[in-house]
């Protein structure tokens, strides 16, 4: 009997890989940095059953509209805003992601941004390695104190709740906005629910954590950053769009804040002449919230069990709902 086709969109650990070859006969975009170009991706999922899918990667209606034989797509990420899920399922197409695995390491990856922003370690190894470093000045590349200060957090999810956590070995007083209420991390942790305006007026260093949707689109805008503290550091681990970008770059060069941490932009790959990555006081990183070995390989591996899944008519051990 013929295998059926598995589309892979990008070159995975070879354990992932390995699983895949299992059950299927598995087409690679062999590539560790390039997209699948979506007129490759339409042609290769003509014949598929199976899509293993990344976030750099557009699964909309008219991608679907060409794998009528589709019975599974998998995403190796948390977010699937890159998916139309919706669409896929009204066409009774489940679609697997990975929570739960990433939050610990995101959360590093959270709380190193949110240091090296409000230290200027980057600015600072710059100056260091340019030879401009001459003399010990009492407030040369001075920045701001992260132990006792106050800790806003919008979007307290499980990478939220791992933030603050880390927070609490800071002595740092803790405030969050959510949809609801999370009672456990106000016990726990004595986190302090707040509206989003007094969180932003309060924290010294507000941390947005939301999913990407339509409804959290420039969830951060002028009149946001407006009601920050002019000293205060914003960092963004969820997704770029949540963020406007030209108003963000407006408050940092114009001192309405005092730093940034990014590690996502609204497009990605950003481009090198982007203007926020102009500025001396953004810390900038290439989307590497979830980016330990041992984490993205956990990752690989339960997409290929979602997707295998699939294949196999069982429910997915973690599909969007």
């Amino acid at each position: 009997m013929q295998q059926k086709k598995i589309v892979v969109t990008r070159n995975i650990p070879r354990e992932a890989l390995a699983l895949l070859k299992e059950h299927g006969n598995v087409y690679v975009w062999d590539s560790e940095d390039d997209v699948i170009p979506y007129e490759t991706l339409v042609k290769e999922v003509k014949d598929a059953a199976a899509l293993y899918t990344i976030i750099g990667d557009r699964i909309d209606k008219n991608l679907l509209d060409h794998a009528p034989y589709l019975e599974v797509i998998s995403t190796m990420a948390v977010g699937y805003d890159n998916i139309d899920v919706a669409e896929a399922r009204r066409r009774g197409i489940p679609v697997g992601h990975t929570p739960g695995i990433l939050t610990e390491t995101t959360a590093d990856l959270t709380f190193a941004l949110l240091m090296a922003a409000a230290r200027r370690l980057v600015e600072s190894a710059d100056y260091l390695r340019q030879g401009q470093w001459k003399s010990w000045s009492p407030m040369l590349l001075t920045g701001q104190d992260i132990y006792g200060a106050t800790l806003g957090i919008i979007g307290m999810g499980r990478i939220g709740e791992s933030v603050a956590r880390r927070a609490t070995g800071f002595n740092m007083r803790i405030l969050y906005h959510n949809r609801s209420r999370r009672l456990g991390a106000e016990e726990t942790l004595g986190a302090i629910y707040c509206s989003m305006e007094e969180l932003l007026q309060k924290s010294d260093f507000v941390v947005l954590l939301t999913p990407g949707s339509s409804e959290t689109r420039y969830l951060m805008g002028e009149a946001e950053f407006k009601r920050m503290k002019s000293s205060a550091v914003f960092i963004n681990v969820s997704r770029g769009s949540n963020v406007d970008e030209v108003a963000l770059y407006n408050a940092l060069r114009n001192g309405t804040i005092w730093a940034a941490g990014l590690d996502v932009f609204e497009t990605e790959p950003v481009a090198s002449d982007h203007p926020l990555l102009s500025l001396p006081n953004v810390v900038a990183l290439p989307h590497i919230g979830s980016a330990s070995i041992h984490t993205r390989i956990r990752m690989a591996v339960l997409a290929a069990k979602n997707l295998i899944a699939g294949l196999q008519k069982e429910p997915l051990p973690f599909e969007v709902k």
